[in-house]
């Protein structure tokens, strides 16, 4: 059917028609919402719960000074990013080699849920499809489900890592989630060890290459010194510089003494010279003779006192013992020049000394002139020696700290378990709250969606009341220019009665009694979408097409009539524009302004694509949308646009006006079948015989 482009003038969409049609199938709605939320519950009912638990981890660099190298001041960073860093715990809690000691140290193997004893429900389908059973063994199975089981998530902004384990047993995933928890300490500790284990070995075959070179080191040292003389004294100093340092002091020491022995000479002879008494100088004083002289002198001078006292100075006794003074004075003066010419000799003496001193100075200068040279590369194997040394001390201190450390297992892994998990209370799924929601807003969005989408999709503006079947001609049989590839018959002319004779090369004088039967199908609902084809003469099957969309639009039902016969071009839309894939399906629909009638026309282009399936998608939506689906294709032929139907499941009428055997009918139906149409008639003018197949 067809109307004129007129028609379109002042679109708009009835709102109210729109939301009276949802609250129309209001009770649909509920019911069928009402039916999914049971049977998902009920589905539900029979799906494990699974429980969700939960540990978590901290990650952080752990020092002890107890536990410190004598050397490490705990000042060093890693330098690593802290993404990095939890990005490379997260994987390792996630490896296998992890995973897999939770397996072992919680026998997950003898497990039901790991291990696969319990079955799986797609079992049977994997046997019914030929699919073999899995390949890997027993362990790989369990530590694929145990892999799939574990989350490993880091929390936000912090180096803080929660492990979630899910279980269909709450005490189960509790403790696999501590396992894995532990496991992973205990991994980094290891990790920690193995690192401190391989330190040593590396700084222990470091120290035996070192000790040799410390060797050849010194050793080279010592033959140096040898070859050179160069050898050390007290406080590592040369021989040489010893003897230089200890000539210098002598002769300076020297020179003093004979110095001052010459000073004390001149100052005795001074004294003598000038007559004066020596008496009280040290040097005199120190000499045996003058000592016995001055207590000599000492007596006479107390003998001559008390002789003084009785006698008088010029007695023989006084003279003899004056005398006697006199001689012990001249003999102090002899013993004094004695004295100075010791001091004069001991003075010469020590130039002497001096000079030779001087001398050895000489010579050692020049041995040290040539030692300096040597010097220097003593010095330069010395500052060798003493790097692998100092070296060798290092490695040493440090293997003995990293052999301490492997023995007593003191090692503090990077992370530490902050929370244990406890076996959960509640399932985390299936939440069957959640579930039985979403059905119902699902179910309840689709569902209004549908309705509202089938009103718009046939909502058209208001036209007139005048509704045309494409190439069917009216009582005078001259055609209509209001649509192209249309003839305009007036549905609403009910006075004709359908009995009454019909204009057309075949057309007869009474209805047959089969049509009448297949228009009460369709007024039944037993058929809902008919698909007209005339197998010699059009007329014949326009005829029946308007006399079955008479009869179905007088019972008040919602009919959609789809030209596919027609091949007039014209300025709408239509099938053919649906099959070239130029335009949507709701842009070839147009409805009357009762709702009670869409159609949809032939199109813009000169033929439908055969090998498209956009028109029957289409056919079998307008049949979701209106009561009665009624299809005009083209005659049959090679040519025909009935093989775009195919698959639908429809009613083929096919109409002739001639009279087939039985015979030519079963034939014609096997072609009906062998095209797709399960269901198929065929169809004889009035007054022929009718054949159904």
């Amino acid at each position: 059917m067809a109307f004129t482009d007129t028609d379109m003038d002042g679109a708009q969409i009835d709102m109210k028609a729109v939301l009276g049609a949802v609250w129309r199938r209001r009770n649909r709605i509920v019911l069928v919402t009402l039916g999914l939320c049971i049977l998902t519950y009920a589905l539900l009912l029979f799906v494990p719960k699974t429980y969700e638990a939960s540990a978590s981890l901290l990650v952080e660099p752990r020092s002890n000074v107890f536990l410190r190298a004598a050397n490490d001041t705990g000042s060093g960073a890693t330098g690593i990013a802290d993404g990095v860093l939890m990005s490379s715990q997260v994987e390792l809690i996630q490896s296998s080699q992890t995973l897999l000691r939770v397996v072992r140290s919680e026998n997950l193997m003898e497990v039901p849920e790991f291990n696969g004893s319990n079955g799986s429900l797609l079992d049977p389908l994997f046997a019914l499809l030929g699919r073999k059973a899995s390949e890997l063994n027993l362990e790989q199975k369990v530590l694929a489900r145990l892999a799939k089981n574990v989350t490993v998530i880091r929390e936000r902004d912090s180096r803080v890592i929660s492990i979630l384990v899910r279980s269909e047993d709450p005490q189960l995933a509790a403790r696999i989630a501590n396992a894995l928890a532990n496991a992973h300490v205990s991994r980094r500790a290891q990790l920690s060890l193995d690192d401190t284990v391989d330190a040593s070995d590396w700084l222990e075959s470091e120290i035996e290459k070192l000790r040799v070179r410390v060797v050849n080191a010194e050793s080279a040292v010592a033959a140096f010194r040898i070859e050179n003389d160069l050898f050390a004294g007290s406080n590592n100093t040369s021989l040489i510089d010893q003897q230089l340092s200890g000539i210098s002091a002598q002769i300076t020491a020297s020179q003093e003494r004979g110095n001052v022995a010459r000073s004390r000479a001149d100052l005795i002879n001074g004294l003598l010279s000038s007559g004066q008494p020596i008496d009280g100088l040290a040097d005199v004083q120190n000499s045996v003779v003058i000592q016995r002289l001055s207590e000599n002198k000492a007596q006479l001078q107390g003998q001559r006192a008390q002789l003084l006292a009785t006698l008088l100075p010029n007695h023989p006794q006084i003279l003899s013992i004056t005398a006697q003074i006199q001689e012990i004075d001249k003999q102090v003066l002899v013993e004094g020049r004695r004295v100075a010419d010791a001091l004069q000799a001991e003075a010469q003496i020590e130039e002497a000394l001096t000079a030779s001193l001087q001398d050895e100075l000489a010579r050692l200068k020049v041995s040290a002139s040539s030692a300096t040279t040597s010097t220097v590369e003593l010095q330069e194997l010395e500052r060798e020696a003493k790097a692998h040394r100092d070296l060798l001390e290092t490695y040493l201190g440090r293997y003995r700290d990293a052999s301490a450390r492997t023995d007593t297992g003191a090692a503090l892994p990077d992370v530490r378990v902050i929370s244990v998990a406890l076996p959960p209370l509640v399932p985390a799924s299936p939440k069957s709250a959640l579930i039985l929601v979403a059905i119902i807003i699902v179910s309840g969005s689709v569902q209004v969606g549908t309705i509202i989408f089938s009103e718009l999709a046939v909502a058209v503006p208001q036209r007139r009341e005048h509704h045309t079947v494409p190439g069917m001609a009216d009582g005078r049989g001259d055609e209509q220019d209001n649509a192209p590839g249309a003839r305009e018959v007036a549905f609403s002319d009910r006075e004709q009665n359908a009995n009454e004779p019909r204009d057309g090369a075949s057309h007869v004088s009474q209805v047959s009694q089969e049509l009448r039967e297949l228009l009460a199908a369709l007024t039944r609902g037993e058929d809902n979408i008919i698909i007209l084809a005339a197998l010699d003469n059009q007329a014949d099957c326009n005829f029946v097409g308007q006399y079955l969309l008479e009869g179905v639009m007088e019972q008040g039902r919602s009919v959609a009539v789809v030209d596919a016969e027609s091949g007039e071009v014209s300025n709408q839309p239509g099938i053919t524009d649906l099959s070239a894939g130029q335009v949507d399906f709701g842009e070839v629909v147009f409805t009357s302004e009762g709702g009670d009638l869409a159609e949809v026309f032939w199109g813009r282009l000169p033929k439908i694509i055969p090998q498209s399936e956009r028109p029957g998608t289409l056919v079998e939506a307008l049949a979701d949308i209106c009561d009665i689906v009624v299809v005009f294709a083209e005659k049959v032929s090679v040519t025909s646009s009935l093989p775009v139907f195919s698959g639908v499941d429809a009613t083929l009428v096919l109409v002739t006006g001639k009279a087939f055997d039985q015979r030519e009918a079963q034939a014609i139906a096997s072609d009906a079948e062998a095209l797709g149409f399960r269901k198929n008639l065929v169809l004889v003018a009035a007054g022929q015989k009718l054949h159904v197949a």
